[in-house]
């Protein structure tokens, strides 16, 4: 199975990178990658020296060397590449505009000239909105995204869909709760306040914290995505959660617990313009149809993860130097100034 995988240099798609490279001896892997801020090439060095790996640096908005690159003949595209976060979509939405539709947009075309080739999408359960108290969101509920970020993947889907209906190409779509695990970018909420619970730094929360998500560890997300590709019937979308949404409050309590550290850390902040109140997804379509399950409880995960990024702080050091200092003092330092020079231009 040769695969193109897009921001395989990300987080979820170096993760999933590794995860196929060991799931299937068969697989052969091109990542193509911007590397943008979050795109490290430091995620895969275990994995750069495999003769089934191939780095290719590029612009999934270039439509000519999208063009160039799909002449390798690929049987799968997964599609990570994005613009993720819904702070810098605030302030900025123009990235999220191009890469994440524009750039979804070039990779349909030159996937529709590949008949049989299989194109994963990888969204989010953002594009749903904000879920009332008591309401699980299913495939078929209404899409109502509240973000730029969210619109933005909201209106990938849409181009995937439309491409499954007028050319016939062969797509899945999976919408994912919050994901956690190694490799994440430090400016989401677990790695960031593990990174600053172990240098006894504020930990900011948003508004009361009461914000509730459902988190995933990234392995078991991975796991869903191969079965996605394998087993999936074209035009399916699926949900994919633990199915335990926890507020944002408890997730930093529970950090610091583990760190041993006093909640005293904790520091509120201007909350997030627009911020959605709770994400809950019903998962039970992939679990009947693929089989899928998360093996890994959040509590083990979280274990996990902080082993990892307690282990890694030569990783940590070189993800949080240059533009994420700039972005980390805009956002926590001076964030009311910073969306306050946003609302009033």
């Amino acid at each position: 199975m040769k695969v193109l995988v897009t921001g395989g240099a990300g987080f979820i798609g170096a993760n999933f990178v590794r995860f196929l490279l060991n799931s299937r001896r068969d697989a052969e892997i091109v990542n193509f990658d911007k590397l943008t801020y979050a795109g490290n090439p430091e995620n895969l060095t275990d994995v750069a020296q495999d003769p089934r790996y191939a780095f290719v640096r590029g612009d999934i908005t270039d439509r000519t060397a999208v063009a160039e690159l799909f002449r390798r003949e690929f049987d799968a595209v997964i599609h990570f590449a994005a613009e993720t976060h819904v702070d810098r979509s605030i302030e900025d939405a123009f990235p999220f505009l191009s890469t994440n539709i524009v750039g979804t947009h070039c990779l349909l075309e030159a996937a529709r000239g590949f008949p049989g080739i299989r194109f994963i999408h990888i969204s989010t359960d953002e594009v749903y909105g904000s879920a009332p108290t008591g309401v699980i969101f299913n495939e078929e509920s209404p899409l109502d995204p509240r973000s730029p970020y969210a619109a933005s993947k909201a209106s990938a889907e849409h181009f995937v869909t439309a491409y499954a209906n007028t050319y016939g190409i062969s797509s899945v779509i999976l919408r994912c709760t919050n994901n956690f695990g190694p490799f994440q970018f430090p400016e989401k909420l677990i790695p960031l306040m593990i990174a600053n619970a172990n240098e006894d730094k504020p930990l900011p929360v948003y508004g009361d914290g009461m914000q509730e998500r459902d988190w995933l560890f990234v392995q078991d997300y991975c796991r869903a995505i191969a079965l996605a590709l394998e087993k999936a019937a074209p035009s399916s979308v699926y949900n994919v959660s633990s199915g335990n949404s926890q507020p944002n409050l408890k997730i930093v309590r529970t950090i610091l617990q583990f760190l041993g550290k006093p909640d005293a850390l904790i520091q509120y902040v201007q909350d997030r313009p627009g911020h959605d109140r709770r994400y809950a997804l019903d998962s039970s379509k992939i679990r009947r149809d693929l089989g899928w399950s998360p093996l890994l409880n959040f509590e083990d995960g979280l274990r996990k993860t902080i082993e990892w990024y307690q282990a890694n702080s030569e990783w940590l050091a070189h993800a949080r130097s240059g533009e994420y200092r700039n972005y980390y003092e805009r956002h926590y330092e001076r964030r009311a100034e910073t969306f306050r020079s946003h609302v009033d231009s």
